[in-house]
């Protein structure tokens, strides 16, 4: 224990029965027991604090290091909206260098194809000239 001997120990109780007496050692050594003991409890609680404060600045670099990427992200957002309202003044710049009329600066944006029409290779009937003068007169009533 602490690097002592056997016969280091027993110098030390010999010293302490000739200085405390035979009454007052087994108080003297209760009271020693308790300093070694609370001591020890000390050593442990402080010991578990540097523990959780080991932790807590782990977790504080986490924590500043997804601080950091949502930044980024947030930075990466922001130039494309300013890219966006860049490319909208530059279209407005193009339209006002060449006087386009503003119903083609208005205009709606195009609209995509309706449903593709079903393609069958079945031989048309071809119309009489009698079917096709009808048509024509049709057309003209209206």
């Amino acid at each position: 224990m602490f690097g002592m001997g056997f016969t280091e120990i027993l110098l030390i109780a010999v010293i302490a029965i000739l200085f405390l007496g035979p009454d007052k050692l087994p108080s003297a050594m209760v009271e020693i027991a308790k300093l070694f003991r609370s001591v020890k409890s000390t050593i442990g609680s402080v010991k578990d604090s540097l523990e959780e404060e080991m932790n807590v600045t782990g977790i504080k670099q986490e924590a500043l290091a997804y601080k950091e990427e949502l930044l980024k992200a947030s930075e990466g957002l922001h130039k494309v909206g300013n890219v966006k309202s860049h490319i909208d003044t530059e279209i407005a710049d193009i339209l006002k260098e060449h006087d386009t009329p503003k119903s083609i600066e208005k205009s709606e944006p195009i609209q995509k194809a309706s449903e593709p029409q079903e393609v069958t290779f079945k031989k048309k009937k071809k119309k009489k000239t009698t079917e096709i003068l009808e048509e024509k007169e049709d057309n003209t009533d209206v």
